[in-house]
């Protein structure tokens, strides 16, 4: 899941680390990728449920980036994807 943000991290320098959450009385399912350079300060949560034929279909993508106070919200990876790059080059320089 998130294959290209992960290549995307990577060449940025990026370390990150996965885990999954799987609750018991809910639908969803949660991914959670955190990611930094020094500490995993940034993470993406993602809402997820399964198809009936199995596949992984994505609900929602949540973006906090260190010290925001609201996450930012993006329906599929390509909106996430564009939104990283600028931010994410910023956010570094000013650290």
């Amino acid at each position: 899941m998130l294959n290209r943000t992960k290549e995307y991290l990577q060449d940025q320098g990026f370390n990150y680390q996965k885990s999954y959450i799987r609750p018991l009385m809910a639908p969803e399912s949660v991914y959670v990728l955190k990611f930094g350079k020094d500490a995993f300060n940034n993470r993406v949560i993602v809402r997820y449920s399964h198809t009936w034929i199995g596949r992984q279909r994505i609900n929602e993508i949540d973006l906090r980036l260190h010290k925001q106070k609201h996450p930012r919200v993006f329906k599929n990876e390509n909106d996430l994807l564009e939104y990283l790059e600028p931010h994410l080059e910023n956010r570094e320089d000013n650290n």
